[in-house]
């Protein structure tokens, strides 16, 4: 996972932000009230309006660089409001966000690293967003749901960490995938705060420039390389193993305070198969272990939540896309289906075993699942 890093200076002024960042504001647009254009190249990211009033808000993206990029809009703190990652040169995205008055900024990552070139916004107004009774309770139906999953989470890596500090490989090996199923089933709210997944699921190539491996790379990864291709465990492996628990119980406090709206919720769900599509797939994230497939699964049964919770206000305002959603889903599901034995475990097929023509039938299931999926937000504040 790639981190999200916490900016090192948060800047107010939007005249000091476009000397320091070459973020400039983009002028003569006639844009509807709530639509911000945001035209991202490898060295600028213009905006359309410094200011919009609060309410739904959407990103209409365009990315004329050479680089593939990842838009955000961010809170003062660095918290995420929003994203869109994967955002390849040449193309459009949209992105429908829900955000209150107040000061923002609008983060573009050419090359998807680093903290991004930062624009200051404003939404102004104190209009309160009315929304369909029914998305209050699926935003609360999910907030428990996403409270769940890290209070599971939390014993099965203390088990991990057990099996590290007791340097016992097999035992770690056999109960680290297992501990990262609710971190990957919610991992969009977990980076919304910025700091958190940096510590516990960047991967080597994650880093930023300039940090060292050997001291600054912490978390399941870190723990993963020791135990596949290292086949030992150390002193700093034991260390970094109660760091991990420890990093977690950080995660398990906080993520009942993360911002959380119908629209994050169905942006979300698109991030889950972002992140499906870019480490999974290709079996970058866990390029050690190969335990990829139990990831995967964990990514689409978060973005299914989602989609569960919004789906009775979707269907009624746009039913064709529910239906595409529907089948798309149970495609996915299915062809998951083909490498576990089991379908009531997470024992999956190792993924150096799953041949180059699957993984592209993997591939495929995917966009097409992500690409309506897209569309989640837009559909449930129409």
């Amino acid at each position: 996972m790639r981190p999200v890093r916490p900016a090192s200076v948060v800047i107010a002024a939007a005249a000091v932000l476009t000397a320091a960042t070459g973020c400039t504001e983009k002028s003569g647009a006639q844009d509807g009230d709530h639509v911000i254009n945001v035209t991202a190249t490898d060295d600028r990211c213009e905006v359309s309006r410094k200011e919009f009033p609060a309410g739904h808000v959407e990103l209409a993206v365009e990315n004329k660089g050479s680089k593939v990029t990842e838009v955000y809009v961010l809170f003062p703190d660095d918290r995420v409001v929003t994203e869109r990652e994967n955002i390849g040169p040449g193309t459009r995205q949209r992105v429908t966000a829900e955000v209150k008055a107040g000061d923002y900024q609008i983060a573009c990552k050419p090359g998807m690293k680093g903290e991004g070139i930062r624009q200051a916004v404003r939404a102004t107004g104190g209009k309160t967003v009315e929304r369909d009774p029914r998305l209050d309770k699926a935003v609360a139906a999910y907030r428990a749901y996403v409270q769940q999953q890290a209070d599971e989470t939390l014993p099965l890596a203390e088990t991990f960490a057990r099996a590290v500090q007791d340097g016992d490989v097999a035992a770690a090996k056999k109960a680290y995938a297992p501990s990262r199923i609710g971190w990957e089933r919610t991992e969009p709210v977990a980076e919304s705060f910025g700091d958190i997944d940096p510590k516990v699921d960047v991967r080597e190539d994650g880093l930023e420039d300039g940090q060292d491996p050997a001291t600054d790379w912490t978390g399941w990864h870190r723990l993963e390389k020791a135990l596949w291709q290292d086949g030992k465990i150390g002193d700093r492996e034991k260390e970094l193993a109660g760091l991990l628990v420890k990093d977690l119980k950080d995660w398990q406090k906080r993520v009942g305070t993360a911002e959380i709206t119908p629209t994050s919720m169905a942006n979300g769900a698109k991030e889950l198969l972002d992140e499906v599509a870019t480490g999974k797939v290709t079996g970058e994230e866990e390029r050690y272990s190969h335990t990829d497939l139990v990831d995967f699964k964990a990514n689409v049964e978060g973005a299914q939540q989602s989609y569960h919770l919004l789906k009775p206000v979707a269907r009624e305002n746009d039913a064709a896309l529910v239906t595409e959603l529907d089948r798309q889903f149970a495609a996915l599901d299915k062809l998951l289906d083909r490498y576990r034995p089991d379908t009531a475990s997470y024992e999956f097929t190792s993924y150096d075993k799953v041949g180059k023509a699957d993984r592209k039938e993997l591939s495929d299931a995917v966009n097409a699942l992500a690409e309506p999926l897209s569309k989640l937000a837009a559909a449930v504040v129409k």
